[in-house]
């Protein structure tokens, strides 16, 4: 199965970045991609945390998710919106980090909320997420029939997920094939454990991995990791894009999983 990592340098203005992603969605159709992944907050880096407020939408419904309809129904492609943030009935001064997938008909199938909210603080730089978030707390996969003969199972995930391997192990448990993580890394912490994490949860469940993340220098003056990359199941990064907007590429090889699983078959129970 053919599919693309949509790398992103998202800004300040929705729609612009709407636009920005609509245009990477066109070159992996263009090359054949079944499936497409935005980054963690495709949608807008804002100037404040509180941004995410503005633009918030109810579920099934608002400007974002009929815009993302509409690029999954005009590609015929399986996409995958990375994280847009998703209001909390009652409570207005919090939002749901919502990964949202799109079929090929534009028909919303699943939504993962991300159940690990990110907080860091080294002095010189400060995160917070659940000042304006709320957590998630169900693992979530969803069923690809592909074009290879295969059904891919695909586990949900975002960004701070991958430092908790029992998530993974849980999808994994849900008979996940390939797993993914729409990402919006710092630069420090990306510099320090993007690639060992991405390929540990590969390694760990034997499965193949796929991180679309934000890459470069931002508006709001943040600055994002990057590499957006294809980790094989037995490790192995088949491609990367270090910095800037780029649609990453791979083919997906659903014998290869099973090859591996058969040769370490103790460390993933779905060997078969």
């Amino acid at each position: 199965m053919k599919a693309g990592l949509l790398q992103m340098v998202s800004g300040v203005s929705m729609p612009h970045n709407l636009d920005s992603a609509g245009d990477l969605l066109a070159q992996a159709a263009s090359q054949g991609a079944e499936l497409a992944v935005l980054p963690e907050y495709f949608c807008l880096l804002g100037q404040r945390d509180t941004d995410k407020l503005q633009i918030a939408e109810t579920f099934g419904d608002g400007y974002m998710q009929n815009r993302l309809s509409r690029m999954a129904a005009q590609h015929g492609i399986w996409l995958v919106a990375g994280s847009l943030p998703i209001a909390v009935p009652g409570d207005s001064n919090r939002v749901r980090n919502a990964c949202l997938v799109f079929n090929p008909s534009g028909e919303c199938t699943a939504r993962y909320d991300k159940i690990h909210l990110f907080h860091f603080d080294n002095g010189a730089e400060s995160y917070d997420e659940a000042r304006v978030l709320q957590a998630g707390d169900t693992p979530v996969c969803f069923d690809l029939p592909s074009r290879d003969g295969h059904t891919w199972r695909i586990g949900l995930s975002i960004c701070f997920d991958v430092r908790f391997p029992a998530l993974y192990q849980q999808l994994a448990g849900m008979g996940a094939h390939l797993m993914l993580v729409p990402s919006a890394f710092t630069h420090t912490t990306g510099a320090a454990h993007w690639e060992v994490l991405l390929r540990a949860r590969a390694l760990d469940n034997l499965v193949w991995v796929g991180a679309a993340a934000q890459g470069g220098t931002h508006e709001n003056g943040r600055r994002t990791w990057g590499h957006s990359m294809w980790v094989d199941p037995w490790g192995q990064v088949l491609a990367c894009q270090a910095q800037q907007a780029a649609c990453v590429m791979a083919e997906l090889d659903m014998q290869l999983l099973h090859e591996r699983r058969r040769q370490l078959p103790g460390l993933n129970p779905l060997s078969t």
